[in-house]
């Protein structure tokens, strides 16, 4: 993994014995040596993330927070077992070392990964690079999706994974009991949205790697070259409909976020970054589809998902057990997301 933002101190809230943690490395990770320092990246609203420092190495940790957690939540453990099931695919990850389930270590679950050099790039503008390079980033971007999807998922043991069949029934039942377990005031468009998914799913069912979470921060870009040197933040990984992931990838193309921006204005001839439709058409190439029916309610479901999961994050913000202080300022962005979400509902009923 590489750097996810600013390292500060390890927030008072998520403090840890981390002498404890170093009798861990020294037992449990092949070539530790100490001693051992730990600073806490800013990024990973969910898993909290620390950079673990030696004189030889750098590794970076990701562990559950403290507190009250919603249920099947936080699921480490998940991250770690597909990032390890991936190492001899052609989908880039970094290298695991070890997974402490124990919280008798440092409080709570908790795995250790390879610090990956490279670039995580926030903006999906790209700016300050040609035409060119944004181009072959997105392109790598879309060809590291496909190489996910293509993955036989029993072949490389996952099958058990997740539950095969009808992900989208799972996930929309999922996410409205996580949302309502998180609610804390009444968006009607959410309202829309739980009514109006369940009755127009897809009928064709798929069953890959659903990374959960597959955007552009969520990668490493080699330092110099447009090439994905690895993914990060699998923590939402299941056995999914690939659809889902690809639609989530092009939210972008739907929304400003308030952070990161977006490419709703974009002029993509001049930039170099493809257009919605090419980006779909070049993973339709890769992985054999003639096309997608119904594109609408895929990106209606994405910002359904983000927003119960905003709602998440607000809620953890309130209770004061998020990992930044940044959490709580997410309530006006599930109400925001939610809008979009139900806009596509208009869309799809054309």
């Amino acid at each position: 993994m590489a750097d996810t933002g600013d390292v500060t101190p390890v927030r008072d809230a998520h403090k840890f014995d981390e002498n404890r943690l170093a009798d861990y490395m020294q037992a449990h990770v092949d070539g530790f040596k100490g001693p051992l320092s730990v600073e806490q990246f800013e990024g990973g609203q969910s898993n909290p993330t620390f950079l673990l420092r030696t004189p030889d190495q750098e590794y970076v940790m990701r562990k559950k927070p403290p507190g009250n957690l919603l249920p099947s939540a936080h699921a480490v453990d998940r991250e770690y077992r597909v990032m390890s099931a991936l190492q001899e695919t052609d989908v880039p990850v970094a290298r695991t070392y070890a997974l402490c389930e124990d919280p008798e270590v440092i409080g709570t679950a908790f795995y250790i990964m390879e610090k990956v050099a490279g670039r995580v790039l926030r903006k999906p503008e790209l700016p300050g690079m040609d035409p060119a390079e944004r181009s072959a980033i997105y392109d790598a971007m879309n060809d590291t999706l496909a190489k996910m999807h293509n993955v036989d998922i029993d072949a490389v043991g996952l099958g058990d994974f997740g539950k095969k069949g009808n992900y989208f029934e799972r996930q929309i039942g999922r996410w409205t009991k996580q949302y309502r377990a998180s609610e804390t005031e009444t968006i009607p468009t959410m309202e829309k949205l739980i009514e109006w998914l369940p009755e127009n799913m897809p009928t064709k069912l798929e069953n890959t790697i659903c990374h959960g979470d597959y955007r552009l921060e969520n990668m490493i870009i080699h330092p110099t070259k447009p090439e994905v040197v690895a993914v990060l933040d699998w923590e939402l990984c299941t056995i999914g409909h690939p659809l889902a992931d690809l639609a989530y990838n092009c939210m972008t193309y739907h929304f400003m976020h308030p952070s990161a921006g977006g490419l709703v204005t974009t002029n993509f001839k001049e930039s170099g970054i493809p257009s919605e439709e090419e980006y779909i058409a070049a993973y339709c190439r890769r992985t054999g589809r003639d096309g997608i029916e119904k594109w609408p309610f895929y990106i209606a479901f994405s910002f359904f998902r983000l927003a119960a999961i905003v709602q998440g994050v607000y809620k953890r913000g309130l209770d004061g057990n998020a990992s930044s202080e940044k959490a709580k300022t997410y309530g006006t962005f599930a109400r925001m997301l939610a809008d979009l979400g139900a806009k596509n509902i208009l869309l799809a009923e054309k």
